[in-house]
């Protein structure tokens, strides 16, 4: 098994893919701390593991909150005893009652909001996390951007703001702790079939209309994104950090 006796954290792990990533990693021999929001979803994805035969926790926490992000960390060791895997998928996007318009439009609240849960969660995490990964000796921590966070686009601007940053500070912190033994990488999905993005896919999906102009001619689902993030938390991307893996179908590359 390729995650045998790690412990992974995995953020916004109560749906899409963040639960594929559960039930990946659980299957690769991985022992998962689920952190989501609404404890009815946590709750769910734990159940999912136990009956594919793996062992899970529910966290529940705000990514946004310090002292919750704190008692992930905390629980996650005082139970598994360390961290290997951290990773980093919670975040709010389309479906969320946040702006998602251009900063004319955006109220300074939701601005601030969607920083915080898109991009302060990373640091909060890594801040928390990764002193108790170095006492382990080292590890993995993947990111989930978006490709909003490589490419212009006419709205939601908070959220291409934080994901860009989720990039840049992905890229600093594989500087700073590679020499820790520390891996820091990030997953810049495409349009991903997720409760996340279904106001924008739901009607395309109705109407019969292609999801994407792009090479491979179909939406993505949340196990083509928690397959990459489970070769980036594998010993296999031993060598691999600091980098930005695009999973977009090759909508970028045109």
């Amino acid at each position: 098994m390729r995650l045998k006796n790690k412990v992974a954290i995995i953020t916004g792990a109560g749906s899409g893919q963040g639960r594929a990533a559960a039930l990946i990693f659980s299957r690769e021999g991985a022992r998962i701390a689920v952190s989501d929001w609404k404890p009815e979803l946590g709750d769910e994805t734990v159940t999912l593991v136990k009956k594919a035969g793996g062992e899970a926790i529910f966290i529940r926490t705000d990514v946004s909150e310090s002292a919750d992000v704190q008692n992930l960390v905390r629980t996650t060791v005082s139970t598994y005893g360390r961290i290997d895997i951290l990773y980093n998928n919670a975040g709010v996007g389309f479906s969320s009652p946040l702006s998602m318009s251009d900063v004319i439009n955006t109220p300074e609240a939701d601005w601030d909001r969607v920083i915080a849960i898109n991009l302060r969660s990373m640091y909060l995490t890594a801040k928390y996390g990764i002193p108790e990964m170095i006492k382990s000796g080292g590890g993995s921590i993947i990111n989930t951007a978006s490709i909003a966070a490589l490419i212009g686009s006419e709205a939601a601007h908070a959220y291409t703001a934080a994901k860009g940053g989720m990039v840049a500070l992905s890229r600093a912190l594989a500087v700073e702790f590679g020499p820790k033994n520390i891996r820091v990488n990030c997953i810049c999905p495409g349009a991903i079939d997720t409760p996340m993005i279904a106001p924008v896919v739901d009607p395309l999906k109705k109407s019969g209309q292609p999801f994407m102009t792009s090479p491979i001619r179909r939406l993505g689902m949340p196990e083509d994104i928690a397959n990459c993030a489970l070769y980036l938390a594998s010993d296999e991307s031993s060598f691999m950090t600091g980098a930005t893996l695009v999973v977009d179908g090759g909508y970028i590359a045109q």
